[in-house]
């Protein structure tokens, strides 16, 4: 689960009228953020971009304009916060949460050095692919360890149904399952023994209350990912040929924000 930056607007007179802009989406990046500059880096987000639209990757990453963002889920930020606050309390203990003695599991937290950094947005893991030049990144959420001394990767969820998700068996989750592959691949890089098996912490806010009461009860479910990462390197040489090419890729077949540009391109006519 990441944060987002809050999102405002201001009001910018141009001429006789005002223009409402985006205080955070600037359509044209400098060129260091962009490939072959300076600050750009190929973050686990951007390799999902890439597999769900080619186009929208290249736009954003080679030519400088990136999607217009959706708006911050700041109740899952908070989630967020406080699950990592919780689990860092049994990691300085050294003992296994409830979640896990619950699920009868054999992890518990696991403290590592690096860990903030690799928990920290814009920072996160990091790896150089030597065969392509591609700097690879990721945050993750937590990192817990089982008793044959393996990595386990784990991953915050939260949303709101009216029933607690408790399997990632959805189409549109694969991007979920991808994101934990590609941090196993990371860590892996980085030399660390890492477990096949990940886990999702997927906190589901229930709606059959009655009534507010300034609270949101949650049902917490332990999800299990058996993790396949062996796809990461064979798309990093795909991502590395699309970038150094001239031609704008095709559009993803779902992509809905090509859909949009192509219906308000024939309006536009």
């Amino acid at each position: 689960m990441r944060c987002y930056a809050k999102h405002t607007t201001e009001q910018k007179e141009i001429g006789n009228g005002i223009n409402f802009m985006s205080e955070y989406y600037n359509p044209n990046r400098m060129e260091s953020w962009n490939y072959g500059g300076k600050n750009w880096k190929l973050s686990r987000s951007k390799i999902d971009l890439f597999s769900s639209c080619p186009r929208c990757f290249y736009i954003d990453n080679k030519l400088g304009v990136k999607r217009v963002p959706g708006f911050p889920f700041s109740i899952n930020s908070a989630v967020d916060y406080l699950l990592k606050q919780e689990f860092d309390s049994y990691r300085i203990k050294n003992e296994q949460h409830p979640l896990q003695k619950e699920y009868g599991i054999d992890a518990r937290p696991m403290s590592h050095g690096e860990l903030d950094e690799w928990r920290r947005n814009f920072g996160g893991i990091r790896y150089l692919h030597e065969p392509t030049g591609l700097l690879v990144t990721g945050a993750i959420d937590d990192l817990w360890i089982n008793g044959k001394d393996e990595y386990i990767v784990v991953d915050y969820k939260a949303t709101a149904k009216d029933e607690a998700v408790k399997a990632l068996d959805k189409e549109w989750q694969d991007g979920y399952k991808r994101q934990m592959e590609v941090y196993q691949w990371l860590l892996r890089q980085n030399g660390l023994k890492v477990s096949d098996i990940g886990y999702f912490v997927y906190c589901t806010g229930k709606m059959d209350r009655k009534a507010f009461d300034k609270r949101i009860d949650f049902d917490v479910n332990l999800i299990e990912h058996k993790g396949d990462d062996s796809w990461v390197e064979k798309i990093l040489f795909e991502i590395k040929k699309c970038l150094d090419g001239d031609v704008i890729p095709e559009s993803g077949k779902h992509c809905d924000w090509c859909a949009y540009w192509n219906a308000r391109k024939e309006l536009d006519r």
